[in-house]
């Protein structure tokens, strides 16, 4: 596995990942519906891997034998009330990979870039009831922090749970 960030010529693959993530993850959390009419070529549409800009997101993409199988995206926090911890705003794998420790090395490199960026604690927000993804992210030491929101995004309402973790060198 290869980590490395995402360019331009990586955001087809990079949405083919997120769409069925979000279609396997998230079945029986979001309308099926609206899971089925996901596509790939909307998600590619929206993403930026060329910007430089560190206020900007930043993508990893894990790439085995040539193929992107999983992403993690990082951002300063754009939460006001705590503008100085860095942000997990994505972390995904193909579902054919899970379990393979795709996600840990993401997640890990994601903190890494977090924390020689001069962060000292990450936030991340967390779709309620997506038990599988709290059971990885307290495994790796993040903790609900008690803050709840509901957000529209990419078209659905969803009710999420913000977690937080301290930041250290990986």
């Amino acid at each position: 596995m290869i980590l490395r960030l995402a360019d331009p010529s990586d955001a087809m693959a990079v949405a083919r990942v997120h769409v069925r993530s979000w279609q396997a993850a998230y079945r029986g959390l979001l309308p099926d519906g609206y899971l089925d009419q996901l596509r790939p070529q909307d998600r590619a549409a929206r993403y930026d891997f060329a910007t430089t800009d560190p206020a900007k997101p930043r993508t990893i993409a894990a790439e085995v034998n040539g193929a992107i199988r999983g992403f993690a995206t990082t951002i300063p926090s754009r939460d006001p009330d705590i503008a100085d911890h860095g942000e997990l705003c994505a972390l995904y794998v193909d579902p054919d990979d899970w379990g393979r420790g795709y996600g840990l090395a993401l997640v890990q490199e994601a903190r890494r870039h977090l924390f020689t960026s001069g962060f000292a604690s990450a936030i991340l927000w967390l779709l309620e009831g997506n038990d599988r993804a709290d059971r990885f992210y307290r495994a790796d030491g993040w903790q609900p922090d008690g803050s709840r929101r509901t957000e529209t995004m990419w078209g659905i309402t969803v009710n999420e749970l913000r977690y937080r973790r301290v930041l250290d060198r990986c």
